[in-house]
């Protein structure tokens, strides 16, 4: 237990060493940054990309725990592999982008959980549903072509159905389960 909290101590004490001292607004780069989404239909393996994502990160390196998160996802510019596939997800029966064009998480609570481990508590909307979640996150300070910048990653298990993702023939799970894998790998800079 000593160790895990003087590692836990020394990570906050990293993390306050690479980041400003006051609480600094950090905004998404869209270039180095992605966000997939994996899913199956039947038993083969898909995989797609929100290749329109805009994020700003409000983090206090000195209160770990206050923080404020703010993502847009633009579903419209869902990215895979067939034109189908794509037919399909921005149709009324899954995504239904003409009606909610955006899914979006926030969050104003975060919880150190290891070294460089934190969880945001927070609310995720897709669609109209709209389902407190908590968001679990690795976050890692490096340089951005010689800036500083943090890296964040994850990855979560959302259960489509809760959000209305598939109505009508996409509601059955006997082909395309309920589970859908999301798996975040951003970069941001201090604005």
């Amino acid at each position: 237990m000593r160790t895990f909290l003087n590692r836990a101590l020394s990570g906050i004490a990293l993390l306050i060493i690479g980041l400003p001292a006051n609480a600094a607004m950090w905004v998404l780069d869209p270039g180095l940054s992605q966000v997939i989404f994996q899913y199956s239909y039947g038993t083969d393996p898909y995989e797609g990309r929100f290749s329109n994502v805009a994020a700003k990160f409000d983090i206090d390196p000195m209160r770990p725990g206050s923080c404020s998160f703010d993502v847009t996802i633009h579903i419209e510019n869902i990215d895979v592999d067939s034109p189908e596939v794509l037919d399909y997800l921005l149709d009324y029966e899954l995504f239904d982008v003409d009606t909610w064009p955006t899914a979006s998480f926030k969050a104003e609570k975060c919880r150190l959980t290891g070294v460089t481990s934190f969880d945001s508590d927070g609310t995720l909307t897709i669609r109209d549903q709209t389902k407190p979640m908590t968001f679990p996150f690795e976050l890692d300070i490096e340089t951005c072509d010689g800036q500083v910048c943090f890296h964040l990653s994850s990855e979560v298990t959302i259960n489509r159905l809760d959000f209305g993702v598939g109505q009508g023939y996409w509601a059955n799970t006997a082909e395309v389960p309920n589970e859908v894998v999301v798996k975040v790998d951003v970069y941001a800079l201090q604005q």
